[in-house]
């Protein structure tokens, strides 16, 4: 089925009702950050968890990528909308199963005179998402939310680390996850 079908199906179905947002600024220009973030196996250079990102085709028509993480989880990653510069949002999830929207924007920061530029990452999981929020709240805020948010928090400290430092990221750099470490 065509990504951009079926992400219409479950938008108007509604069932991503929760998400975790973290972003941060990072010292470089939109169009450096655009470049790093929209190149085949970047995760390699700056993933904190991830053990490989294997390109599985990357070109003008369609973008898509494996990332494998530390721990053995294999996810593909199915890029549905691709914003030149500004972002892009994506489906991610074991083959043949459930999947979470992902959506990454690009904000430039034209208050300072200084290159600094906003990467927001935006996760629908699909944990729970079909439980109605009365049922689902208690354990995505205690359990689902915290997880998520400082995975995230680990994913844009590593591309802040690449693109500032221009040194690959350590594994674990920022800690362990349970998920993916």
């Amino acid at each position: 089925m065509d990504l951009v079908i079926l992400e219409r199906i479950m938008e108007s179905r509604g069932d991503y009702n929760q998400s975790i947002s973290v972003d941060i600024n990072i010292n470089c220009s939109k169009n450096k950050l655009w470049k790093f973030i929209s190149s085949p196996g970047y995760l390699n250079l700056c993933h904190p968890f991830c053990k490989q990102n294997k390109v599985i085709q990357w070109d003008h028509k369609k973008h898509c990528d494996e990332l494998i993480y530390l721990n053995g989880l294999k996810y593909i990653r199915y890029f549905y909308k691709w914003n030149e510069k500004s972002g892009y949002s994506l489906l991610i999830g074991e083959e043949n199963n459930k999947k979470s929207k992902v959506i990454w924007e690009i904000i430039e920061n034209n208050k300072t005179k200084i290159n600094k530029t906003n990467l927001k990452i935006t996760v629908f999981p699909y944990f729970m998402r079909k439980y109605p929020k009365i049922v689902s709240h208690l354990p995505y805020s205690l359990y689902i939310r915290p997880k998520l948010s400082n995975y995230l928090k680990s994913v844009t400290k590593g591309i802040k680390w690449y693109l500032e430092k221009k040194q690959a990221v350590p594994r674990n750099e920022f800690g362990r996850h349970s998920w993916f470490s």
